[in-house]
């Protein structure tokens, strides 16, 4: 995993990274660092059952059961427009009914999940986010050092990872000219 140095004249700079963080990786985040709080401090246990819920999400068998009706695919970017009954034709809700019972489980935890105060679902997924990222504006040698072993520590999960599209550098940068 390359660890990228971020200059230019529009950005503090930062050591940085390009790690893509999956809705998995952002709810054990959550839970690992209880994010999960009701609005008095509290720990929300409704979403904590439903994190720990979704990350036991069998999505091979979600996947699989995706395609039961032959030639029709439920989640067609379009399915609304082309075909907004469907869950209504008997003979596609026979053959999708275990696809059915998965995705409304699935889309209930996310719910569930996304439902709590302060927008703390996005508040952590920046947070997440952050933790990619270490601006070096002010930083002293120590905390430079330390900030650059925790991104390697962060990426050795992700090493194996093989990209071809991987630069060393911005190779372009446009600083919001009007014309582009």
């Amino acid at each position: 995993m390359p660890l990228l140095l971020r200059t230019t004249d529009n950005a503090m700079p930062a050591v940085t990274t390009e790690l893509e963080f999956t809705t998995d990786d952002l709810i054990k985040y959550m839970l690992q660092t209880n994010k999960f709080q009701d609005a008095d401090g509290s720990t929300a246990q409704d979403r904590v059952e439903a994190a720990r819920a979704y990350l036991k999400t069998d999505w091979a068998a979600l996947r699989r059961e995706r395609w039961a009706h032959a030639g029709f695919d439920p989640e067609h970017p379009f399915i609304d427009e082309e075909d907004p009954d469907w869950k209504m034709d008997a003979n596609k809700r026979k053959d999708l009914a275990h696809y059915i019972e998965l995705k409304d489980n699935v889309d209930e935890q996310l719910e569930t999940i996304k439902s709590g105060p302060n927008n703390e679902f996005t508040r952590a997924e920046n947070s997440l986010l952050m933790c990619q990222r270490v601006d070096l504006w002010c930083a002293g040698e120590k905390e430079v050092e330390s900030a650059v072993k925790h991104l390697n520590m962060l990426g050795k999960r992700f090493n194996y990872l093989e990209r071809d599209d991987d630069k060393d550098f911005v190779a372009e940068f446009y600083p919001g000219a009007s014309d582009f």
